[in-house]
C-alpha cells in the first residue's frame, strides 16, 4: 500500500499528537511576551532586554541539529518527556535569576528544550501522515503551537493582574510541562499506534539527494536509505543552502515579530498586562488561520502561502517603523500587531511542510534537524540584529530594516520554491 493510500484521519492523531504539544506551547506562550518586561525589572536596558528575549531562539538554533540525533536514537515520545524535564529545570533558573545574565541562561535552556520537543513532534508527523494530507496536518500542528501562544498571554495577563508580579508566569510553564509529561506517559505512543511505512513501501515524494528537488514525475521510487546526520546534511547541501536561506529569512521575520512587539510596547509605555492582552488577541488571529493555510498549500502549492506571508510580514514591519512618535502610536501598534498576525497565520505550518516534503524516508529526523537549523538560524540572528540596531540607532530603524529584509526574502522564495517544491495540484 502506498503512502497516500494508507487510511488516515486528523482526528485519529488529535489526542496523542496534539494535546501534549498544546500544553507545552501554552506554557511557552505565557512567558515569551513577558521576557523583556522581566529583564527590565531585573535592571536590563532595552537593548539587553532584546538580547535576553532572543536567547530562546538562540537556544533553539543550538539545539536543532543535536535534537535530530537525539530523536532518531531514543524516539519521539522519550525525547519530548526529556525536553519537558529540561524545561522545568530551565524555568526554575529563570524564577531564581538574580540578574539579567542568569535570566538569559535560563531562557537559552528553554530554547534548547523547545528544539527537542518541536522536532520530535515534527518527525512523527513527517513519518506517519500521507502526502495528500501533509500540509493540513502540519498546519494543524502549527495551529496547535499558535493556540498555545494565544492562550498563554491571557493566562499571563490574568495572573499578573491577580498577583501584581511578573515572575508568576513562569510557574504556568512548569505546570504545563508536568501536564505534557503525564499525558505522554499515559497516552499510547503514537509511533507504535500508527503503522510505519514498511521498508519496501514506495514513496511518492522522495527527494533527489543531489539537487534536493522533489520528484516532479509523480512516479513511485524506493524509499531513501537511512543516512547518518552528517551524511544527510552533505547529500542535501543544495536545498539546505538555497531554499534553506529562504527558510532562514522566514524564521527571521517571525522571530522579529515575536521580539519586536513586546519591545515596542515597552518603548511606548504600554503596561505589562495590556501588552500580554494585545499580543494574546493578535495570537488569536494567527491561530484562526492555521487550517486555511494548510488548505491553500495542499490545493494550490506551497508558494501561495509563502509569498503572501513574507510580503505581509515585511510590509508590516516597514509600516511600524514610522509610527513610534505619532500621537496615536498605541492605536498604530495594535493595528500593526493584528496585521502581522494575519500575515504570519497565512504561513502557518509552511516550514514544517517544506521540511517534510524534502526529508528522506524512513529516518527524517537528521534532515529535519538540519532544516530546522536553517530556519532557526534566522530566528536567532534576527532578534540579535534588532537588539544591535536598537543600541546603535533606534527601534524604529530596526523595524524598518527588518521590513526590507522580509521583502527581499519574498523575492528569494519566489525564485527557489518552484524549483525545490513544485506545484502539484491535489485532489481534495
Amino acid at each position: 500500500m502506498s503512502n497516500d493510500e494508507r487510511p488516515f484521519s486528523l482526528r485519529s492523531v488529535a489526542l496523542v499528537a496534539f494535546l501534549p504539544t498544546l500544553l507545552f506551547s501554552i506554557g511557552e506562550g505565557a512567558i515569551i511576551p513577558l521576557i523583556p518586561v522581566v529583564a527590565s525589572d531585573l535592571g536590563a536596558s532595552l537593548a539587553i532586554a532584546g538580547v535576553i528575549a532572543a536567547m530562546v531562539m538562540l537556544g533553539e538554533l543550538v539545539g536543532d541539529i543535536p535534537s535530530g540525533w537525539i530523536v532518531s536514537r531514543i524516539g519521539e515520545r522519550n525525547a519530548m518527556i526529556g525536553a519537558s524535564a529540561l524545561t522545568i529545570g530551565a524555568v526554575i533558573v529563570c524564577i531564581l535569576a538574580p540578574n539579567p545574565l542568569v535570566l538569559g541562561l535560563g531562557i537559552f535552556l528553554v530554547g534548547l528544550a523547545t528544539a527537542i520537543f518541536a522536532l520530535a513532534r515534527h518527525a512523527f508527523m513527517t513519518n506517519y501522515v500521507p502526502l495528500v494530507y501533509r500540509a493540513r496536518a502540519l498546519s494543524t500542528l502549527g495551529g496547535v503551537f499558535r493556540a498555545g501562544w494565544f492562550v498563554g498571554p491571557f493566562l499571563s495577563a490574568g495572573l499578573i493582574h491577580l498577583t501584581g508580579g511578573t515572575q508568576v508566569v513562569f510557574w504556568v510553564f512548569i505546570v504545563c510541562c508536568v501536564g505534557a509529561s503525564v499525558l505522554l506517559l499515559l497516552l499510547p505512543d503514537p509511533s507504535k499506534t500508527f503503522a510505519v511505512p514498511s521498508a519496501g513501501e514506495t514513496v511518492f515524494d522522495a527527494t533527489d539527494t543531489t539537487t534536493g528537488a522533489i520528484s516532479s514525475t509523480g512516479t513511485a521510487r524506493p524509499a531513501v536509505p537511512v543516512q547518518g546526520l552528517f551524511q544527510t546534511i552533505w547529500s542535501h547541501r543544495g536545498v539546505l543552502l538555497r531554499l534553506g536561506t529562504g527558510a532562514g529569512l522566514i524564521g527571521a521575520m517571525r522571530a522579529t515579530r515575536t521580539v519586536m512587539l513586546p519591545l515596542w510596547a515597552v518603548s511606548i509605555g504600554i503596561s505589562a498586562p495590556d501588552t500580554a492582552l494585545i499580543i494574546g488577541i493578535a495570537g488569536g488571529i494567527d491561530f484562526a488561520l492555521f487550517y486555511a493555510s494548510g488548505q491553500i498549500m495542499d490545493r494550490f502549492g506551497r508558494i501561495w502561502s509563502a509569498l503572501p506571508s513574507m510580503i505581509g510580514l515585511g510590509a508590516g514591519h516597514l509600516a511600524l517603523a514610522f509610527t513610534h512618535d505619532l500621537p496615536s502610536n498605541v492605536e498604530w501598534f495594535i493595528g500593526v500587531a493584528m496585521f502581522l498576525s494575519l500575515a504570519n497565520g497565512i504561513g502557518s505550518g509552511l516550514l514544517m511542510t517544506l521540511g517534510a516534503d524534502l526529508a528522506p524516508r524512513p529516518n527524517p529526523a537528521p534532515f529535519l534537524g538540519a532544516w530546522r537549523f536553517t530556519a532557526d538560524f534566522g530566528s536567532a540572528a534576527a532578534p540579535l540584529a534588532v537588539a544591535g540596531i536598537t543600541a546603535l540607532a533606534s527601534l524604529s530603524v530596526a523595524s524598518g530594516l527588518m521590513g526590507v529584509i522580509g521583502l527581499c526574502g519574498a523575492v528569494l522564495l519566489r525564485r527557489y520554491l518552484p524549483r525545490y517544491a513544485p506545484h502539484h495540484p491535489r485532489q481534495l
